[in-house]
């Protein structure tokens, strides 16, 4: 994972089965995977406030190798991405990105999990923030995270996407009733 950007933003509308999303990437990897059905604006709000002066540049055929490698992990064929990705953040941002890659493909960690990881045990509410702020959802699981008891917390892409994927990844859904 690197963590600068240069020249453009190419992006592209991943879809395969049910799902449809907006991906983007600069030539140094993979920067943004957007919510479920979320609009094109979705994208461009993000590019706009995260790296205002890269223009956005549709082109389908350089985003391939992401979008072959997400249909792969919705198929239930990949556990582990290989692409690369690219991200900026604030270095505690960074520090938590890089955390959410170290869960494993079917298992969860808490939001305390994540906190000790880094060594910053009392920063839990600034790691959720960290993560609502993920911009590569899936690639970067922040799917993974859940409530310290176990209940499904909050997801950019909703709790319907964060379910459908720990659903792929075998893993079992705790019943809120």
């Amino acid at each position: 994972m690197k963590n600068s950007f240069s020249g453009g933003i190419y992006w592209s509308l991943f879809s395969y089965e049910d799902w449809s999303l907006h991906v983007a990437a600069t030539n140094e990897g993979l920067c943004f995977v957007g919510s479920q059905k979320q609009p094109y604006e979705e994208l461009a709000k993000w590019a706009a406030s995260r790296i205002p002066h890269s223009p956005l540049i549709r082109d389908a055929e350089k985003l391939l190798p992401y979008k072959a490698e997400l249909a792969q992990y919705l198929q239930g064929t990949l556990e582990t991405f290989t692409i690369p990705t690219v991200f900026q953040g604030t270095p505690f941002q960074e520090a938590v990105w890089q955390a959410l890659c170290s869960i494993p493909y079917g298992q969860t960690w808490s939001y305390s999990d994540i906190a000790n990881h880094i060594q910053k045990p009392a920063a839990v509410r600034a790691v959720g923030a960290a993560i609502g702020a993920n911009p590569i959802l899936i690639t970067i699981p922040c799917h993974r995270v859940i409530g310290k008891n176990g209940t499904l917390t909050g997801y950019r892409g909703g709790i319907e996407m964060k379910t459908k994927l720990l659903q792929l990844e075998g893993y079992k859904i705790k019943s809120t009733s």
